[in-house]
């Protein structure tokens, strides 16, 4: 694990995934204590029919490289956040940001699933804990996070959250959640 200690502090990053529009560079921001780096261009008319905004229409931006926050937990636990890019052109990315990564929040927006498919094999291929966090948007229809694991076929030990990645408290437990996922992983594997 790639962290930087100081006295009994640590820092330790955390990618934010998902595909296009689904709040990835909204919980960046929602949670991070220091303002946020964002690359974020506007979508222009050469997006059209490769960005799929039809659930997204108040969308006019897009991240091209990543995003960057950083939370302090109360334990003293610094998370790095690294928001990835959305659209598959912009992958080529992912690598980078994934060298040194702790665990990813994969976000879902249940009215557009099959999006998120690609993260998950991207994780699944390179042994990167993640959890899911079904993101609640307004006027989604709301599914069991059961249903949620059926539908992605995701083995029973990966956990799902639902959460508002608007709100600061809902958006940092879905952080915890990876967290504690990812120690309980570590511990799994030295016992």
């Amino acid at each position: 694990m790639d962290s930087m200690r100081s006295d009994s502090a640590m820092a330790v990053k955390i990618l934010v995934a998902g595909g296009f529009g689904v709040g990835k560079t909204t919980l960046v921001g929602t949670v991070s204590e220091i303002s946020p780096l964002r690359t974020e261009e506007a979508l222009t008319e050469k997006s059209i029919g490769i960005d799929d905004t039809a659930f997204v229409q108040q969308k006019t931006t897009t991240t091209v490289a990543m995003d960057f926050g950083r939370i302090t937990l109360k334990t003293g636990l610094s998370l790095y956040l690294f928001g990835t890019p959305g659209q598959d052109r912009f992958w080529f990315m992912w690598d980078e940001l994934c060298q040194g990564a702790l665990g990813a929040v994969i976000l879902v927006d249940t009215r557009r699933l099959s999006d998120c498919f690609a993260s998950i094999d991207y994780f699944e291929r390179r042994g990167l804990p993640f959890i899911i966090a079904v993101n609640s948007f307004d006027g989604a229809q709301r599914h069991d996070p059961r249903d949620v694991r059926i539908a992605l076929d995701l083995d029973n030990e990966v956990p799902i959250v639902v959460c508002d990645v608007r709100q600061r408290e809902s958006a940092k437990e879905a952080l915890i959640t990876l967290v504690e996922h990812v120690l309980s992983a570590m511990s799994r594997r030295t016992a």
